[in-house]
């Protein structure tokens, strides 16, 4: 079963997606090598001085492999759009009975 990680951080919704704008490039290039890596869905999200990312990945382990490899990336772009370090968790899905959407 898959999880959905999730990464919060402090940071301002309107410069990543600028900042997204700028270097799309090198962002499509991690999401790519994310791909390559197992990812399964992944999005942005962002509040009123808050981002999100929410992703899946088949597991946890996943994730983190990729996360170490890549982390130099990352973290060049965050450090432009993050005002605090990043909180991750890992999720499992919970059997409720009341699901709705996502296939």
């Amino acid at each position: 079963m898959s999880i959905i990680m999730t990464m919060r951080v402090a940071g301002d919704p309107a410069k990543l997606e600028a900042l997204a704008a700028e270097r799309h490039e090198e962002l499509i290039g991690i999401t790519d090598r994310a791909k390559d890596a197992g990812v399964i869905a992944h999005r942005f999200y962002g509040s009123e001085g808050k981002l999100m990312v929410v992703d899946e990945w088949p597991d946890a382990e996943s994730f983190q492999r990729f996360f170490e490899q890549e982390r130099a990336h990352i973290e060049v772009l965050m450090r432009e759009v993050a005002t605090s370090e990043p909180e991750i968790v890992f999720w499992t899905k919970l059997e409720t009975g009341d699901e709705v959407g996502w296939g």
